[in-house]
């Protein structure tokens, strides 16, 4: 999106909060990606993003372009919220916590959208496989039991889905 573009949605939230879902909607797949990718959690990854808008919303007024895209301020936030969320977990553990960068890489972070998208795009029982064994990790003997199918229904949705996902994202089968 060009930048002059996301300065006029960032100025209409400002206006007006409920023009705010505009941004969120824009930038939702990429601060999910970067936090997904980072705590491997999929409720933690989804508290942290909407932590993230939350805190975004709230401080919008504090928001100023200087050539920075809404992005960059959106991911900053995610950093910090990340930061914290280890923090805690540290603290509750009674161990240090760990020292990692958390400095977006633009590129890799469309990519982490687009197969998100892309597993979003699924049938339905394809999605609910790939998330099953890549999200939730578990076992394909765990996964058949939940979708009440045999194993060997599960490895043929799965090897279906990542046959579509190699298609989606471009790559070669």
């Amino acid at each position: 999106m060009p930048h002059s573009s996301e300065r006029r949605l960032v100025e209409a939230a400002q206006a007006d909060r409920r023009q705010f879902a505009d941004l969120y909607e824009l930038h939702f797949d990429r601060v999910y990606a970067f936090i997904a990718w980072r705590v491997r959690d999929r409720a933690t990854a989804q508290d942290l993003t909407s932590d993230v808008f939350h805190h975004a919303l709230a401080s919008l007024d504090r928001y100023e372009a200087r050539g920075i895209p809404f992005l960059a301020w959106l991911l900053r936030i995610a950093s910090n919220k990340m930061a914290d969320h280890w923090q805690e977990l540290a603290r509750a553990r009674g161990i240090p916590p760990p020292v990692e960068s958390f400095e977006p890489d633009y590129e890799e972070l469309d990519r982490q959208a687009a197969l998100s998208r892309a597993v979003s795009d699924l049938p339905d029982d394809q999605r609910r496989v790939v998330e099953m064994r890549f999200v939730e990790q578990k076992s394909i003997r765990e996964a058949a039991e939940a979708l009440n199918r045999t194993e060997g229904a599960i490895k043929q949705l799965q090897y279906r889905a990542l046959e579509n996902l190699r298609v989606r994202m471009g790559e070669e089968a």
